[in-house]
């Protein structure tokens, strides 16, 4: 319980610090919201006041924190509705995009790690190694701008449209590739570091069919390597959602921010800021869990 209940205290200060910082440095930005509507200066200014912007950086800061602890992040400028409403919205379209990207990136990338992992060489084991390299080198928004491109010139994924399963093809494949790339390279290593093992190598000796000592006994063992990872593949996920979504025109928290940051909307990209470390936070809180379960060495390392 105490592991447990300092990660999730060192998850909330992670979503502290992002948020408090985020809202800061939109506020010390040259210009702001109002400065955004042009026209008769009298205008801006009455704006300014009736936004409160007019007042002492830090007199914004300390209302913005006294409302916060109340989970309440203040009013949108530009939507002009509770920042919470605006970032949940978008929030589910990001949670379902990185679910459904960490998923396929599972799916793909554990089975081919243990199967490179596992074989000493032939020519599916150098194509999938030479796939994952590529993939790896190359970040979500190239990947991201050459599936539209295709999805573009063939028609396979709409990239625009009413939400639907079909729209999501673009943009999942778009982060999951990369990441399924990240996958196949640490679970190979860790296969191979599993099946170096003295109890492993005794196995062997003792005449346990390879394959089922890969499927059944080695790949258990590697877990605790992968599942260190997912926690960073989470906010890794949202980092990368950021150019994703804006190429593919995916409504998540990737284009809401970039709208916030555009209008200098100092509330919403605190909102969006935020949202992104609560992702990281219970990513990582979750992947320390299931490895402190797997391994209760990491838990005693860590007391």
């Amino acid at each position: 319980m105490r592991f447990v209940l300092r990660r999730l205290f060192a998850a909330l200060l992670l979503v502290f610090v992002v948020a408090s910082g985020s809202l800061l440095l939109a506020q010390i930005a040259p210009g702001d919201y109002a400065a955004q509507m042009g026209g008769n200066p009298a205008v801006q200014a009455a704006e300014r006041h009736r936004l409160g912007l007019d007042r002492p950086l830090v007199e914004q800061y300390t209302t913005w924190l006294r409302r916060s602890l109340t989970l309440d992040l203040g009013d949108s400028f530009q939507y002009r509705r509770p920042v919470l409403d605006v970032v949940g919205e978008r929030a589910r379209n990001t949670a379902i995009l990185a679910l459904v990207s960490l998923v396929l990136a599972t799916t793909i990338g554990i089975p081919c790690g243990i199967l490179t992992g596992s074989r000493r060489g032939g020519l599916l084991v150098r194509l999938i190694r030479a796939a994952s390299l590529m993939l790896v080198s190359v970040p979500p928004l190239i990947t991201s701008i050459l599936l539209v491109t295709v999805a573009v010139r063939t028609g396979f994924a709409p990239i625009s449209g009413r939400l639907s399963g079909a729209r999501l093809i673009v943009p999942a494949l778009a982060l999951a590739l990369p990441l399924a790339a990240t996958l196949e390279r640490l679970q190979a290593q860790a296969i191979r570091d599993a099946l170096h093992r003295p109890n492993m190598l005794s196995a062997l000796a003792r005449g346990i069919p390879r394959r089922r000592l890969v499927w059944h006994h080695a790949w258990r063992l590697s877990l605790g390597p992968i599942l260190a990872i997912y926690g960073v593949m989470i906010g890794s996920l949202f980092s990368g959602s950021f150019a994703v979504e804006i190429v593919t025109s995916w409504p998540g928290l990737g284009d809401l921010m970039r709208q916030a940051l555009t209008v200098r909307d100092t509330h919403l990209v605190a909102g969006c800021a935020a949202a992104g470390a609560l992702f990281l936070g219970v990513g990582v809180l979750a992947a320390d869990v299931a490895h402190a379960a797997l391994d209760p060495r990491v838990e005693s390392e860590t007391a």
